[in-house]
């Protein structure tokens, strides 16, 4: 009997994805777990591995097709059957009681039992390309992790806390009793005015319509979400990178050789890692429904990188117990595969903060939109040589060349106050502005 393959949940809030390759064509043989399609979510191009060794009935789809969470793909012939077991040689009749009609004629009807289920061919684990890579790499059994994703999906969380020998977040669910928070009215949730009906552009001239997907739809989708969802208020400021840049330039062959790259954004990240621990209400997501703000106590800050698509925000994970050397090598490595479509879900998800600098580009001072469920994201300008006023009354003053880069803080002001972003601000321009007051920042 086929079998059919559907879509797997590749992850939360996932619900469709662009086929971007099929691998195998009607007839091929395959084993488990080898890559048969390759498929863009949101923001990442995944590989999908077959759950079954079996043989390819049916492909269902085609390259550019969209296809929704639970689709039906492609189609297997399903398990080999059995050979039906030989009849037995005829053999003299035994000498026994006398068969009665009504049993022989009911002996014919009796139905097969049930024939047994080969070892060995339980159903997959369900769990991205990702996660089994990851499981891989730390000697991980899939069956053996408690699964804390939605359908029983196993996460790269979980195969790391099964590595370390930490308590599962399922166990502890179990162990405490659910706290169940005082009903309170439902909000009534901000909804956008239709969009007017689009005139037809092509009385004015030759038009192209380009479909709307992958990255750019889903960035559409995104950015629609956060403005009409967060009440947005940008903090300008201005930091000195003159010193740090002087140590940029000091230490950027030793970083390249251990294969790194020594950037602004490596430095805002262990300056906004700090921020965030002395400013914890920016590191936080507000639960309109349930009336509460959730603090998160870890420092996952995603990076904006641009690509030929437009912008995928991976995660760099735990950045304030990291080093420069370890932050420039990371940043680097997860930069190019997220240009290359290659980094995971996983690594695409957990944000807390993010940073966006638009500086490599060539881009000045810009008010970016926060990424939802986030309340606030550091914006990154180019640093360019300016006139600035040192010194002081005593001294005197003067005019002085220095290196200033914009910054722009967006803060949503359902959670944080303009006196709020002022503190958080001050704090990150004076770890940049000093690279002494950074590495005190780190300890």
């Amino acid at each position: 009997m086929a079998r059919e393959f559907k879509l797997p949940d590749l992850g939360e809030g996932i619900h469709e994805g662009e086929i971007l390759a099929v691998k195998v064509k009607t007839g091929d043989s395959v084993k488990e777990g080898d890559i048969i399609l390759e498929v863009e979510t949101d923001k990442a191009a995944v590989e999908i591995p077959s759950p079954f060794t079996d043989t390819v009935e049916k492909i269902l789809v085609k390259v550019g097709d969209t296809v929704k969470v639970g689709q039906v793909l492609m189609t297997f012939k399903g398990a080999k059957e059995a050979p039906e077991p030989k009849k037995p040689e005829k053999q003299p009749p035994e000498p026994a009681e006398e068969e009665k009609p009504e049993e022989k004629a009911v002996e014919p009807e009796k139905p097969a039992p049930p024939k047994p289920e080969p070892a060995g061919k339980e159903e997959p684990v369900p769990a991205s390309p990702a996660t089994r890579r990851l499981a891989r790499e730390l000697g991980v059994e899939l069956r053996e992790v408690q699964a804390t994703g939605p359908g029983g999906l196993v996460t790269a969380e979980d195969v790391r806390a099964y590595a370390e020998g930490k308590e599962k977040p399922a166990e502890r669910r179990e162990e405490e009793p659910e706290r169940k928070p005082e009903e309170k009215p439902k909000e009534v949730e901000p909804r956008a005015a239709p969009a007017p009906k689009l005139p037809d552009f092509s009385k004015w001239g030759p038009v192209e319509r380009v479909p709307l997907r992958s990255i750019r739809k889903a960035t559409a989708r995104q950015m629609s979400l956060a403005w009409s969802q967060i009440p947005h208020v940008s903090n300008h400021d201005a930091a000195d990178m003159s010193k740090l840049e002087a140590f940029r330039r000091k230490h950027k062959d030793e970083i390249e050789a251990k294969g790194g790259k020594l950037t602004h954004t490596v430095f805002a990240l262990k300056a906004v890692a700090a921020a965030l621990k002395a400013f914890p209400r920016f590191n936080a997501s507000i639960d309109t429904q349930a009336g509460e703000i959730i603090e998160k106590h870890y420092y996952h800050v995603g990076v904006a990188v641009a690509t030929g698509d437009g912008l995928i925000v991976p995660v760099i994970r735990d950045v304030d117990r990291k080093s420069i050397l370890h932050l420039s090598i990371e940043l680097k490595e997860l930069a190019e595969r997220t240009r290359q479509r290659k980094a995971g879900i996983e690594e695409l998800q957990g944000g807390s903060f993010t940073i966006t600098n638009v500086g490599p580009v060539g881009g000045g001072q810009f008010v970016p939109i926060i990424n939802y469920p986030e309340v606030a994201i550091l914006g990154m300008g180019a640093a360019t040589m300016q006139p600035v006023v040192t010194g002081d009354e005593k001294q005197g003053y003067r005019i002085e060349p220095r290196l200033m880069m914009p910054l722009v803080l967006c803060i949503d002001h359902r959670v944080l106050d303009g006196a709020d972003a002022v503190l958080f601000m001050r704090m990150i321009v004076e770890a940049l502005d000093d690279p002494d007051e950074l590495f005190m920042m780190m300890t």
